[in-house]
């Protein structure tokens, strides 16, 4: 394990552009490997992805190693981690961070099967122990209701992936400069045994960017029927943001999956967060407790949710929030 150094951040490449998760990693990945005298990486595969590759230099890279080529056109399992694996038997990272996205928790596992090493799923928070390179891992745990820390000793590299969200993105300096270095790696006949035949983006994806939106207004069981989520809309709207929901109104059917926080939905971290009749469970609070400024409205004074809101108001949302969303329409004319 002493052949092992830096720490490596997989980029998750989408229309050549960077997905936000990866460039979130370089921020902890940067203050890892300042305590570690280390460099940090970033691992960019895709071909067209140039614009990916400046980007991970301007939010603080050391280093790139760029992978591009036919082979890698669109994602797909078996070459993703086919070039993961060779990179890493070559260059032998200590770390790799990888957003816990669709791809990134489809990828991670299998390259960490293939290099025989451990990895930590959907985790939320990160810590280096600089005296032996050891990262203490954080995920919710047993439905959220602990925080349990994970660590991998024994092997390397250790593997974890990351929520989107969890981590805000730092301030990008475009006048950096890193060492790219250029990977061509074919990916052999046969490894791949899928083919994509039709890409179909659903409507949601487009309409609900909870990881990236600065303002979210949720609600929860508390707005009493699915009609009232129409509140929680035009409030969103005056606000410029985006809808969120708790997961009883998900399970309850009143708004789709796409617009769940919490541990098992999205992880965010937004500049406001205004949630409507939302008590606070823990799988709640997992989700979205990294905002910058939290407002709750709840009937129940003792509810769970103001010991982490910035301001609450206690009274029924039914009345609250169109009397908020006038207010605000007023203070905007």
């Amino acid at each position: 394990m002493s052949e092992n150094k830096n720490l490596w951040v997989f980029i998750e490449v989408l229309n050549g552009s960077a997905k936000s998760v990866g460039l979130e990693l370089l921020g902890p990945g940067r203050r890892m490997t300042d305590a570690m005298g280390e460099k940090l990486v970033a691992v960019v595969i895709g071909t067209g992805a140039e614009a990916a590759v400046k980007s991970a230099v301007a939010y603080g890279a050391d280093q790139v190693i760029f992978v591009e080529g036919p082979d890698y056109n669109e994602y797909s399992t078996e070459a993703y981690t086919y070039a993961m694996e060779q990179l890493v038997k070559k260059y032998k990272p200590a770390t790799i961070l990888v957003g816990a996205t669709s791809k990134g928790r489809d990828m991670g596992p299998r390259l960490a099967a293939r290099l025989k090493t451990g990895l930590t799923a959907d985790c939320t928070g990160l810590d280096i122990n600089p005296e032996n390179g050891v990262v203490t891992w954080t995920r919710p745990a047993f439905g959220g209701n602990l925080m349990a820390q994970i660590e991998c000793p024994e092997t390397r590299p250790q593997i974890g992936t990351v929520r989107p969200g969890v981590f805000k993105r730092g301030t990008p300096d475009n006048a950096r400069t890193a060492e790219i270095i250029k990977e061509n790696i074919p990916v052999p006949a046969g490894t791949v045994r899928t083919t994509l035949v039709e890409k179909i983006m659903e409507a949601a994806e487009g309409a609900v960017k909870l990881e990236e939106a600065e303002v979210i207004v949720s609600g929860g069981r508390g707005l009493g029927k699915p009609e009232n989520f129409s509140l929680v809309k035009a409030l969103a709207d005056v606000l410029g943001g985006v809808v969120g929901a708790s997961r009883a109104a998900v399970d309850a059917g009143w708004i789709s999956h796409a617009h769940q926080v919490g541990q098992t939905g999205k992880t965010v971290g937004p500049k406001l967060y205004i949630a409507c009749g939302i008590s606070g469970a823990i799988q709640h609070l997992a989700g979205m407790s990294g905002s910058d400024c939290i407002i709750a409205i709840n009937r129940d004074p003792d509810a769970p949710i103001f010991d982490v809101a910035n301001y609450g108001i206690v009274g029924d949302v039914k009345e609250v929030l169109p009397a908020l969303t006038e207010a605000i329409k007023k203070l905007k004319a």
